[in-house]
């Protein structure tokens, strides 16, 4: 039988890359999204023995990685960039699209409540009720969060690409 320390590291060895995707998405930046993903991982540490068993461990992982992301949006250093790096652009992540940085520029400019349910939903395949308890919402806020983000990036995918997208595509 495993003890903690092997459960846990057995568990962030196996999803360590879908977390720091799920994390860049949610923040846009590669860094940022290291450091979501350490402190959602040192909490999860130290909630290990209740995590694990909890019916859906991975839900429970995701909603630590978007409180970890709310709770370094709210700290007040985060509002203050320095001047270089405000027009750095985030490092790339393997994601399926040829036109990542636009990709990566509508995703960001979306408002955080959207970029959250378009990411789970959208990027992670999950449902409008795992959505919902992940983030704490209710289902009908998933449902018109989603469909005002999804309907933002066609807005400026078409803008940007040139490209028409049609109401169902990508949904």
């Amino acid at each position: 039988m495993m003890d903690v320390d092997e459960a846990f590291t057995a568990y962030v060895a196996q999803r360590r890359l879908q977390l720091f995707r799920t994390a860049c998405l949610l923040c846009g930046d590669p860094h940022q999204a290291e450091d979501v993903v350490q402190d959602a991982l040192a909490r999860l540490y130290a909630a290990w023995p209740r995590a694990s068993r909890a019916d859906n461990v991975d839900g429970y992982v995701r909603r630590a990685i978007v409180n970890s992301h709310l709770n370094q949006v709210r700290r007040p250093w985060h509002r203050e960039r320095p001047a270089a790096a405000i027009s750095e652009s985030p490092a790339p992540v393997n994601l399926p699209t040829e036109d990542l940085q636009v990709m990566w520029a509508a995703i960001a400019n979306l408002p955080l409540g959207q970029r959250k349910v378009v990411v789970l939903r959208h990027f992670l395949g999950l449902s409008v009720e795992e959505t919902a308890a992940d983030l704490g919402i209710s289902a009908g806020t998933v449902k018109s969060q989603t469909s005002d983000g999804l309907a933002a990036l066609r807005r400026a995918l078409t803008a940007e690409l040139g490209m028409t997208i049609t109401e169902g595509e990508g949904a």
